[in-house]
């Protein structure tokens, strides 16, 4: 038999096909799947740039986002047409996504009407404690009985109060009933089922619960969250279930993916989500952890939500049909993983490569005491802590970038080693297994870390102890309104000891100057 006639007796045994569009932090990707085996036949992706244009900013552009979809599908798609295998046999598609990140765009003309202001952005740090401010006993918790959630930078709602004080495009927009808000799964429905020519505006509930603005309760929006952050619910996302036929993909016919035109999106899960089902983490007390730009611990805790009493967030898992029940989870999410790679590799510049890190980290074994907390982005949970800062401390003259890598890929696994704390306290039931995911997963040595440190033999609890001081240093680095005099200026009486250091020079040298005066 030639290849051409094997090639095609394959694509005949294939059967029908399933693909996923995985819009990422930092790259987007194609996938097809043999719906009988789960084979991965074919993928393509695509690195997504972020821009931070002020400290604490992290934005990036909607139309790039969705450009790579398509840039995905359509090298995919030439790929399965050089394995031979039809296109057609694709029935379905679904969408998983970065979650929180928050886009408004115009429904007449389809533009975006500001950069998508990305889950890891602090600018509303301002905002959220104006917020906890009002609140009775100054509570961050305020609203955690209707939204498992805190009131933090993190979550949709007080990014889109942000855009629609700050943007004028925006602002007009909402007046003028021509505003859409959405996280990223409703940008890419909507722009893939028609934007402006009859595109769905939808989102699920998982992405949903992620927003401050959803009773993970009622499974739908609620009026008073709404009102409490100032938000008109017709921008809003219609909320559909995990699991259903949401529309029909309308693609150029000229481009090589045009052959997807008329395909349903019957799927949607937020990006951890979907990293919960795809671990068949389906039973109550099942958990995963995903080793991504950040860190997401979540487990399941089935058909009620448990609200944490120990800084989690209580979640959506999935609702896999519209008459099937939401199924709630546990979430410990840590802002920086992944991403401490990037920034030593691009900011300090002391790796070339994520691989790299592996080495250096194993080359050495110890971090010789260096602790390093990498609070980018404040702290997430347990603490919910917007103004602590990244430390690196420990430091000695014997340290060098060896232990530094190997103190960040502690930083990683420590990170978890709290967030499972926090998950057996509010369980009840110590976590025995954890399936685990992400980019990160390659790193052998981070896996071998994170095991000796949840195992924890007693060397690593002396660690662990360790890396807990270093985080309580971490804490209130970072406040929105300096001390200063009344018209605004800084003092620098502001400052105790300083304060105390002028004061005494300057009553020296009066004593200085009224003794020789009298010799």
């Amino acid at each position: 038999m030639n290849d051409t006639m094997a090639a095609s007796s394959h694509r005949i045994t294939l059967g029908p096909l399933v693909a996923a569009i995985d819009q990422g932090t930092s790259s987007t990707r194609f996938l097809v799947f043999n719906s009988k085996t789960a084979e991965l036949l074919s993928h393509h992706q695509v690195e997504i740039k972020q821009s931070f244009p002020k400290e604490g900013w992290v934005e990036e552009d909607p139309k790039e986002i969705l450009q790579s979809v398509y840039e995905c599908m359509e090298r995919t798609c030439e790929k399965l047409t050089l394995l031979n295998i039809d296109i057609s046999n694709i029935k379905a598609i679904g969408v998983t996504n970065q979650r929180e990140t928050t886009l408004v765009w115009d429904k007449e003309t389809g533009e975006p009407l500001y950069n998508a202001i990305v889950w890891l952005d602090l600018r509303t740090q301002s905002t959220v404690e104006r917020l906890i401010n009002k609140t009775p006993g100054r509570n961050k918790n305020h609203l955690k009985h209707k939204t498992g959630l805190p009131i933090s930078t993190y979550f949709s709602a007080v990014k889109l109060r942000w855009l629609m004080d700050n943007v004028e495009e925006v602002r007009d927009a909402v007046v003028s009933h021509r505003a859409m808000f959405g996280t990223v799964d409703s940008w890419l429905i909507w722009c893939l089922t028609g934007g402006k020519s009859g595109g769905v505006h939808c989102t699920d509930v998982t992405n949903a619960s992620r927003t401050m603005l959803f009773n993970i309760h009622t499974l739908d929006w609620d009026p008073e969250l709404c009102k409490y952050f100032g938000i008109p619910m017709e921008i809003l996302p219609r909320v559909r279930s995990s699991s259903e036929i949401y529309g029909l993909m309308k693609i150029c016919s000229s481009r090589k993916s045009g052959a997807l035109s008329g395909i349903p999106i019957s799927g949607c899960l937020g990006d951890q989500s979907a990293a919960l089902v795809g671990q068949m983490c389906f039973q109550d007390g099942q958990a995963k952890n995903t080793y991504g730009t950040g860190c997401f611990l979540l487990l399941n805790t089935g058909a009620k939500p448990v609200i944490s009493d120990h800084g989690l967030l209580t979640t959506v898992a999935y609702k896999l049909g519209r008459d099937k029940p939401a199924c709630y989870a546990l979430e410990g999410s840590v802002a920086i993983a992944g991403a401490v790679v990037r920034w030593l590799q691009d900011n300090l510049g002391i790796i070339g490569s994520s691989e790299e890190l592996e080495k250096l980290a194993a080359s050495v074994g110890t971090s010789y005491g260096c602790y390093f907390v990498p609070a980018f982005s404040g702290l997430y949970a347990p603490y919910w802590e917007p103004s602590a800062r990244g430390i690196i401390c420990g430091l000695t003259q014997f340290t060098n970038k060896s232990h530094l890598a190997f103190a960040a890929l502690e930083a990683v696994c420590f990170q978890t080693r709290e967030i499972l704390d926090s998950m057996n306290q509010d369980s009840g039931i110590p976590l025995t297994q954890l399936q685990v995911d992400g980019g990160m997963t390659s790193n052998r040595l981070l896996m071998q870390l994170q095991a000796d440190i949840l195992c924890i033999p007693v060397e690593s609890e002396l660690r662990y102890a360790r890396w807990k001081k270093a985080v309580q240093r971490s804490m209130n680095w970072e406040t929105m309104e300096p001390v200063g005099s009344e018209n605004g200026e800084t003092s620098i009486f502001s400052s105790v000891p300083l304060g105390f250091y002028i004061m005494g020079s300057m009553l020296m040298l009066i004593g200085a100057k009224f003794l020789a005066g009298h010799n």
